[in-house]
């Protein structure tokens, strides 16, 4: 390792249960100014598998909770995002985004209604400063505070989640997916993730996590998984990663996620960036998001070219790996609208190769979320 890397991994900060993840022999890397464990000597196909087949434990403690509260908690995220917060049942969660005036995606969320005027936001890590400061901006009118939580944050995913939180006695399991609550002081708990699975986000102080994450990895369903999984579940999924396949360069009429936007909403248009999607949806999209198969076994990854059959460049790749529950490469990315019907064939540069693919519905493998 050099020394700008030796310096780089110096300035990466520390997950709280770092030590649990070095006794468990994880291999770290950076990851929006973490040092994360990437992966486990399972290894990343066996995780993947594992998190589809039973039960995979995540720290996902480099993501940030917000707690928004006070009489204009809920006007102020309606301004925020485009979302009817006041209209939100407790408990109730709602995917959502920042975006900029020209509609732009700056981060993705997921809010849940905690009481009257109390709510939860959960932003990505990479985004988290950048949202505060987005979020305190926007907030300067409105009677409420914003509180940056200093949480550890663990998920568990997979058809077993359930039955292994039960057995370890911890309140929730009757959660429908995209619900939260509180079950202690200073916890907070999900049916939610991003792998495509039935699961939990569970946030919670460093010393009590400590304490159930020793208990959830006690059931032998239970095994750690790392970023390298999480990446390839979610792409499975067709779930977006902010920075790759949605950015502030990015809509949400060309990513697709305009379903997380109602139609009231749109059209009382109060939300920052209202005009400009207003705008977009009226023109519909230049580009589409899609899943691409690879005609082979080569993977391609994010930033490759696509082009059409005379080289006319068409789109790009956002994202790309190996499926393992697919059982094959998998990837996403942006197409002009004429190459986004199902079976279109384009092709990928990579390496001064083409590799063959097809527009592929969206996602790889089912969602199995709980809808109770």
């Amino acid at each position: 390792m050099g020394a700008d890397e030796n310096n780089k991994s110096e300035h990466l900060k520390s997950l709280p249960l770092e030590d649990l993840h070095k006794a468990a022999n994880a291999r770290f890397g950076g990851f929006a100014g973490w040092s994360m464990p990437i992966t486990y000597p399972l290894g990343v196909m066996k995780e993947h598998l594992h998190t589809r087949e039973l039960a995979g434990l995540f720290d996902i403690s480099h993501m940030q909770l917000f707690e928004v509260s006070g009489p204009g908690a809920a006007a102020l995220l309606a301004r925020a995002c485009p979302l009817d917060a006041a209209s939100l049942a407790a408990g109730q969660s709602k995917y959502t985004f920042f975006l900029d005036e020209k509609a732009g995606i700056l981060d993705d969320l997921i809010v849940t209604r905690l009481g009257d005027d109390r709510f939860m936001v959960v932003a990505n890590a990479g985004n988290a400063a950048t949202d505060e400061a987005h979020l305190r901006a926007v907030a300067k009118g409105y009677d409420c505070s914003i509180d940056a939580l200093d949480r550890v944050f663990l998920a568990i995913q997979g058809p077993m989640a359930i039955d292994v939180l039960a057995a370890a006695g911890i309140d929730g399991t009757g959660l429908s997916f995209m619900h939260g609550f509180e079950p202690k002081p200073g916890w907070f708990m999900s049916r939610s993730g991003y792998t495509g699975e039935d699961g939990f986000e569970i946030g919670l102080p460093a010393g009590e996590a400590r304490k159930l994450a020793m208990a959830l990895l006690a059931d032998e369903r239970v095994e750690w998984v790392g970023l390298a999984a999480r990446d390839s579940l979610r792409l499975e999924a067709g779930l977006c990663l902010h920075g790759n396949d949605i950015t502030p360069e990015t809509d949400p009429v060309d990513a697709g996620l305009t379903w997380a936007i109602s139609k009231p909403v749109r059209e009382q248009a109060a939300f920052i960036g209202a005009k400009a999607l207003q705008d977009k949806l009226a023109k519909g999209p230049s580009r589409k998001r899609v899943g691409l198969k690879p005609d082979g076994r080569q993977p391609v990854r994010s930033d490759s070219l696509l082009v059409d059959i005379h080289g006319n460049t068409v789109g790009l790749v956002t994202s790309g790996g190996f499926g393992p529950s697919a059982g094959y490469p998998v990837a996403m990315g942006y197409v002009g609208k004429d190459f986004a019907p199902v079976g279109t064939q384009v092709f990928a540069e990579v390496r001064g190769n083409r590799i063959a693919l097809h527009v592929h519905s969206l996602p790889f493998t089912p969602h199995r979320y709980h809808k109770g």
